[in-house]
């Protein structure tokens, strides 16, 4: 099992209510292959009655997401405590800017 979806395998242990944030802000370069683990995780926090949400700023990320229809299902945030506050990265821009 490749090291990213064994990682979000791991966080996702224990029981109950499951929020997660997965920082994707050092990636240089990212595929389609990290679709299946994230939807995954992404199926498992709504049914533990939470989230999973993912920081990002370079292109790859986003072309992925778009590429697979799912940039509805995984928003861009600007950095984790705005993931963690669910502050979308738009937001987070108009908000530092007043």
């Amino acid at each position: 099992m490749p090291a990213f979806a064994q990682e979000l395998k791991e966080a996702r242990h224990g029981t109950g209510r499951l929020l997660l944030v997965v920082d994707l802000l050092d990636v240089t370069f990212m595929d389609g292959s990290v679709l299946d683990p994230l939807c995954t995780a992404w199926e498992e926090c709504r049914e533990r009655l939470g989230w999973l949400r993912v920081v990002h700023s370079r292109p790859g990320p986003l072309l992925v997401f778009r590429a697979a229809g799912l940039v509805e299902r995984f928003p861009r945030y600007a950095s984790v405590r705005d993931a963690c506050e669910g502050v979308l990265a738009d937001r987070a821009l108009e908000r530092r800017a007043t």
